[in-house]
């Protein structure tokens, strides 16, 4: 779906959002995106899949979640409760609020009870000060740049971006000409039958310009990717479920585990938001996505915290 502010597709998008405490299987039939209500005694068990978690901020202690910790630990009990083991977990950045090395060491505990491998990219709150330095030594081993890399799993090629080094508050992402030709390099020798999928931590396409939800030259970086006939773009960053599909490509933003904002244009500015008393696991979660066949379209998952 594609969000128009102004438009009767925020109407449309507006309903869309009273899903969010209800997993959905999404699926791209002749370019269009399709939902099926499940729960996730329903979810698909076969095929290859990974899980995607987002925006845990641990360090972050106000009304909105004064709880982080403990909701990422929700959302990790969830993965290990999964009917079939993923093949591993990404994390789509904002790991901690502030980039303490001591958030960074509680993550990383926290999700060993997983006892699955874990693929990151930085978010902006990832990256304060000495240029990410506290990130990079712990998720920076292999990678290259400010933390970008690439990896084959399941038939699939995996691109982790790295598009919020000197973002502001209200700046769109921004990837760069070093980032943009090794991704340009990095696909030249796949088939045009590859699934890709790609991770940043802020949305590739324009969500909403006025709040800094996009990336700048997130446009070019697709453009590398015409060619694939299969192209799922996983971020974070705003933290609830939109999707979108331009012609191949299948955008999808996750859901956080430490908090919600408002959906695009509906408050001042974005940030953390408040929800009634009893009501915050409906708005987290976690996200499940699957490759049934290797010709087939991504199914993702959406599984909230009081699911």
């Amino acid at each position: 779906m594609t969000y128009d502010p102004n438009g009767t597709d925020r109407r449309k998008f507006l309903q869309c959002m009273t899903w969010a405490g209800t997993a959905a299987v999404w699926t791209i039939v002749g370019g269009v995106p399709r939902a099926r209500l499940i729960d996730g005694a329903e979810a698909a068990t076969e095929g290859f899949h990974f899980v995607q978690i987002s925006d845990s901020h641990l360090g972050f202690d106000k009304m909105a979640n004064p709880h982080t910790t403990d909701t990422l630990k929700e959302a990790l009990k969830d993965i290990t409760a999964l009917p079939q083991r993923p093949a591993f977990m990404i994390h789509t950045g904002d790991i901690t609020h502030l980039s303490k090395p001591e958030q960074f060491d509680t993550a990383q505990q926290l999700m060993k009870v997983t006892n699955l491998t874990v693929y990151t990219v930085p978010g902006e709150h990832d990256v304060l000060g000495e240029n990410g330095k506290s990130y990079l030594n712990r998720y920076g081993k292999g990678t290259q740049g400010d933390g970008w890399y690439s990896f084959d799993a399941g038939g699939v090629h995996f691109i982790g971006l790295v598009n919020v080094m000197g973002v502001g508050d209200g700046d769109l992402g921004a990837l760069g000409h070093e980032q943009l030709e090794w991704m340009e390099d990095d696909v030249t020798h796949l088939s045009s039958s590859t699934p890709i999928v790609v991770m940043a931590h802020i949305p590739l396409w324009i969500v909403y310009k006025k709040w800094g939800w996009g990336t700048a030259d997130g446009a070019q970086a697709l453009s590398y990717l015409k060619r694939f006939g299969s192209v799922t773009v996983l971020n974070g960053h705003i933290h609830q479920i939109i999707q979108k599909v331009e012609g191949h490509v299948a955008f999808h933003t996750a859901r956080a585990t430490a908090f919600p904002q408002p959906a695009p244009g509906t408050a001042k500015a974005p940030g953390p938001m408040a929800v009634p008393p009893g009501k915050l696991r409906d708005y987290l979660g976690i996200a499940r996505v699957s490759l049934v066949t290797s010709n087939g379209p991504l199914a993702i998952v959406d599984k909230p915290l009081a699911g």
